[in-house]
This record gives structure tokens, sequence and C-alpha cells, in this order.
């Protein structure tokens, strides 16, 4: 069993910088690829990124490449997501994700993860 907390949203505006927090409990931690998505209001969830459990491989979507880096400290049992030159289009609850045994061509399916935080929401205004 893992308990995902996310914290760090927020109001930003446009070019600003936000870092998403998830604090996961259970001894297993470092067993799980975890990932980051988020739902803009009408919109499906999205991924976002993804992290191998090692730590050594990493994932994102295009429109975030080069703007957010996905982290983890398996010691520390947390998953980072530093955000840098937000847009508005980026506005949306953003949730944390584990998942155990996932391979790393599926990381970007939701259905892959099998625990889920509450969200933390992200508004960057223009």
């Amino acid at each position: 069993q893992v308990q995902l907390v996310e914290s760090g949203g927020g109001l930003v505006q446009a070019g600003g910088s936000l870092r998403l927090s998830c604090a996961a409990s259970g001894r297993t931690f470092s067993s799980y690829a975890m990932g980051w998505f988020r739902q803009a209001p009408g919109k499906e969830r999205e991924f976002v990124a993804g992290i191998s459990w090692s730590g050594t491989s990493t994932h994102y979507i295009d429109s975030v490449k080069g703007r957010f880096t996905i982290s983890r400290d398996n010691a520390k049992n947390t998953v980072l997501l530093q955000m840098n030159s937000l847009k508005p289009e980026d506005t949306a609850v953003y949730y944390c994700a584990a998942g155990f045994g996932i391979i790393l061509s599926s990381i970007r399916s939701s259905r892959q993860y099998e625990y889920w935080g509450q969200g933390t929401p992200v508004t960057v205004s223009s």
C-alpha cells in the first residue's frame, strides 16, 4: 500500500516557476515508477512526466520538455516536479501517481498506476 500526498501548487504568473512535491508512505516506494498527471477543467487527465523506479529514466510530454523536470529521492520517499517558464495552458490540477512493475513503454498510461494522490491545483495567469 502506498499513500501519496501532493503539495506545492498555487497561483503564479506566466513565466514563473513552481515546484510540486509528492510525499509517499510505504517502505516499498523505491520499487514504484512514479508519474505526474494533470487535468484541466473540461479536459481529460493527461500524462505530464514519469520517472522509473531507479530514477535513471524520465519521460515527458512534448509540451513540457525543456520546462519541467521530474526527479525522485528514494531515501526521502519523495518525487518532485520542477516547473519553469509556466504558461496559462499549464493550468490544471496536478496528480502524483505510483505504479509497480510499469515497463517504460507504458509509463504514460494512467491505467498502469495503482495509487493516486488527491491532487494539487496550479493556476498560471497571463
